[in-house]
């Protein structure tokens, strides 16, 4: 079982110029100034989006041709 590990979006530890801004709602089209969290796992990175106009919460994943992590290997 892998482990995940959720990122709180303000915390500094995604640098600011990978992070999405002003994402539309997927409900209303608000656009969204920055997720509230960051999920990154193997491959893909997955963003939770909470819309302050109409309280819509949402997550949109963005899958890449390569890890979005690098895993350090099990052993050597």
């Amino acid at each position: 079982m892998t482990k995940t590990t959720m990122v709180k979006a303000q915390t500094g530890d995604i640098r600011a110029k990978e992070m999405p801004r002003q994402n539309p709602c997927a409900q209303c089209g608000t656009p969204i100034a920055q997720p509230d969290w960051i999920e990154p796992g193997e491959g893909r990175i997955s963003y939770l989006w909470t819309c302050h106009a109409c309280h819509y919460r949402f997550e949109a994943v963005a899958i890449y041709d390569e890890p979005a992590i690098a895993y350090p290997p099990l052993a050597a």
